[in-house]
């Protein structure tokens, strides 16, 4: 387990707070508890940055677990999230999945189960943040070519071999390849499929320019 794991405990009873804070707590994960739903969406906590979970009652005053299901759901990176209620029904379930949540557990349940449930969403939370990582330094090495780079390298992936592209960029493919060697280097490709993948992660096509022969 990832001590670095955010917990966000969300139930208007104050000793299930308390009494989840400490639990989870002696697991190893941080834990923050609110009263609401909308005391969590206030404080925002720092969603894309941190593993996190939401152990959140189903049933509260005010915006209800599933409420706030779909308001996290429209974060840039939404945490995982645990439902906890007494009041679970099959049709409960199935539309607290639909809505993002990784587990849906009733009361009372046992504390193996319980931190079974928040280790799963945990699992996947932490995923997510890598994957967000990993698209924030393929982006900061895109950054980093030179506008020739970037359109040799839209050229290259598109299906173009060295020639196509000294031709459609009016330079020689000896320096086509020089180009294509600094991509592939900035960003980390181990192959063409590789380039092609990376390329489609950042979102890169053609120039808007292709098919116009450069001067």
């Amino acid at each position: 387990m990832n001590d670095t794991t955010l917990v966000c405990i969300v139930d208007d009873d104050e000793s299930v707070r308390t009494a989840l804070s400490r639990l989870l707590a002696s697991a190893g994960y941080v834990t923050r508890t609110y009263p609401t739903a909308r005391a969590l969406l206030d404080a925002a906590p720092p969603y894309g940055a941190t593993p996190t979970v939401v152990l959140t009652d189903y049933r509260m005053p005010g915006m209800d677990g599933i409420g706030l299901a779909v308001e996290l759901s429209a974060a840039p990176a939404p945490p995982a999230v645990v439902f906890l209620t007494a009041h679970g029904t099959i049709p409960a379930t199935v539309r607290a999945i639909r809505d993002g949540a990784i587990d849906f557990l009733e009361k009372p349940v046992q504390s193996g189960v319980l931190l079974e449930a928040v280790e799963r969403a945990a699992q996947w939370s932490r995923e997510r943040v890598r994957t967000l990582e990993s698209g924030h330094q393929l982006r900061e090495r895109y950054a980093m070519l030179t506008p020739r780079e970037r359109q040799v390298c839209a050229l290259i992936v598109s299906g173009m071999i060295n020639k196509e592209a000294a031709w459609e960029l009016g330079i020689s493919e000896k320096t086509i390849k020089v180009h294509r060697a600094r991509v592939v280097e900035k960003l980390g490709a181990r192959s063409l499929p590789d380039l092609v993948r990376i390329a489609e992660r950042l979102g890169v096509g053609p120039p808007a320019a292709a098919g116009t022969r450069s001067a």
